[in-house]
């Protein structure tokens, strides 16, 4: 068998195709995450914490370049060390958010898949009872 031929079989399969569908809806899942995170709940935790914007925390590790505005994004484009441990807190606020919602997501998923399992399935009964059946109500009618 050639290496191309086992690679198609390999790549139809249905797992893999799942996993690509997986692939994709989750990184469309996590920019819907990151902008909630960003744009909803990491200004309301900034105004809990006194206006804090995460995202600018940062330290600067020797002496700034004179000349050179005090701020995270300038100091970056001048070169100057800086340990930016906000947008640390911020990735891993995200990653907990993310975290919880597909918690959640696999908790419902889970709940629902007992339900299925735990309804009766509708049994159908053997062909010889079904004739009986069908024996006996013709009888009762007559």
């Amino acid at each position: 068998m050639s290496v191309l031929k086992e690679f198609r079989e390999f790549a139809v399969k249905g797992n893999v195709i799942d996993l690509a569908v997986g692939v994709i809806i989750g990184a469309a899942f996590g920019k819907i995450v990151d902008s909630l995170v960003s744009d909803i709940i990491m200004p309301l935790v900034g105004i809990v914490f006194g206006k804090l914007d995460f995202s600018n925390l940062y330290i600067v590790l020797g002496t700034a370049p004179a000349g050179v505005a005090n701020n995270l994004a300038d100091l970056k484009k001048a070169g100057a060390p800086v340990l930016a441990y906000g947008n640390f807190i911020t990735i891993a606020v995200n990653f907990v958010i993310l975290a919880f919602i597909i918690f959640m997501m696999v908790k419902q998923i889970n709940k629902l898949r007992k339900k299925q399992e735990e309804a009766p399935a509708e049994v159908t009964p053997p062909e010889d009872i079904a004739l009986l059946r069908e024996i006996r109500d013709s009888l009762k009618r007559s």
